[in-house]
């Protein structure tokens, strides 16, 4: 069977991403792609890296025409793709329809209002089913829930691609409580799509270019509570998670580098050893030399993971090491933003909801050098 799939916000990074997987995808053939003010442009002028889809010309995202297809992915800015599905959902209703939709923005991530209302504002939309399948739910050693809800899901919100850095590094020691997360501290080195193809001044070249600048620093960036919402989701109990959070833009094109530290528990310090006890709880998690997760490869010990090795792929490379010295344990995974970040976990998650193997043109290999 052949599903249509619409992309609205298609000019964009996200949205290219998006067009890329799908045009390799054997069971989903590309409809429309919209956007807003490059509508009436051809794509190939937004994209000339996709030529078999550069004489498409961008239409408007109008929502009865997104709703002809089986499938709309919403690569749209924070705030909105709540108001956009709305119109979609009401049109596809008229018509006999219901597509599923895949949400690539903020909108449909948060179960909190007020954490909304508190990092982005505006108008709080539902929450829909969390597209991250590897999502530990409480009690569990390997990701099964999560697939379970995603294989009957018809809306998916796509984690935010820090997000995933972050819990990828992290939630297997936080779900077997041998992290203390009342002290978690995650720095990250973040590639420039991660920011959008908007213009900015300290986007430009002449200002990134040699430089590393952080930003959203002292917990005010938006990633923050979708974190602690999936460690809660792993099993941490609500208020328990206190983020020190902090972002830095460095000069590669693609890439998250997310360096996360926390204290052991009593219960990793007082095992015999503590490197094993965390090793064979991650090697749990994710699987040891491929056999377990299929996009999240756990590294060889005194291997660290780097984002030249994941570039242009849905893969997501993770370590974890013991700090003697400090008594903490080191927790470090890197994506790519576009990949594992965006638009990977968007197609992953439409797999499982199609009934399709999950990493049906999810691209498994990296680049390199």
């Amino acid at each position: 069977m052949t599903w249509t799939a619409a992309v609205a916000g298609a000019t964009g990074y996200a949205g290219g991403e998006v067009l890329r997987l799908l045009a390799a995808h054997p069971e989903i053939e590309i409809g429309a792609v919209t956007a807003s003010s490059s509508a009436g442009t051809l794509l190939g002028q937004h994209h000339p890296h996709l030529p078999e889809l550069a004489g498409r010309e961008v239409e408007p995202t109008r929502a009865e025409r997104l709703a002809e297809h089986d499938i709309v992915v919403l690569a749209l800015p924070h705030g909105a793709s709540g108001q956009v599905t709305t119109a979609i959902e009401e049109a596809a209703s008229a018509s006999g329809r219901s597509p599923i939709l895949v949400d690539c923005g903020a909108d449909h991530r948060l179960t909190s209002a007020a954490a909304w209302e508190r990092y982005y504002g505006g108008d709080f939309a539902e929450p829909w089913t969390y597209g991250m399948p590897e999502l530990l739910h409480a009690g569990e050693t390997s990701a099964s829930a999560q697939r379970a809800a995603l294989s009957e899901a018809t809306r998916i919100a796509v984690p935010g691609c820090n997000v995933t850095a972050v819990t990828l590094a992290a939630q297997p020691g936080a779900a077997a409580g041998l992290i203390d997360t009342s002290s978690l501290t995650a720095v990250l080195a973040v590639g420039y799509s991660g920011a959008g193809k908007s213009l900015k001044p300290h986007l430009t070249a002449a200002e990134a270019l040699g430089s590393a600048q952080a930003y959203a620093v002292g917990g005010t960036h938006r990633h923050v509570p979708e974190i602690i919402q999936n460690l809660q989701v792993a099993g941490v109990p609500a208020g328990a998670t206190r983020l020190s959070f902090t972002p830095v833009l460095v000069p590669m094109s693609r890439g998250i580098l997310a360096t996360v530290i926390a204290p052991l528990t009593s219960a990793a310090q007082g095992a015999d050893d503590p490197q094993a006890l965390l090793r064979g709880t991650w090697e749990a998690a994710y699987g040891r030399n491929g056999d377990g997760e299929a996009v999240i490869r756990l590294l060889p010990e005194d291997v660290w993971p780097t984002t030249g090795s994941v570039a242009g792929s849905g893969l997501a490379h993770v370590q974890v090491a013991v700090d003697t010295t400090a008594g903490v344990a080191t927790m470090m995974c890197a994506i790519d933003n576009l990949g594992k970040g965006t638009a990977s976990a968007a197609i992953q998650s439409l797999n499982l909801a199609l009934g399709l193997t999950e990493t049906t043109g999810v691209i498994m290999q990296g680049v390199a050098p």
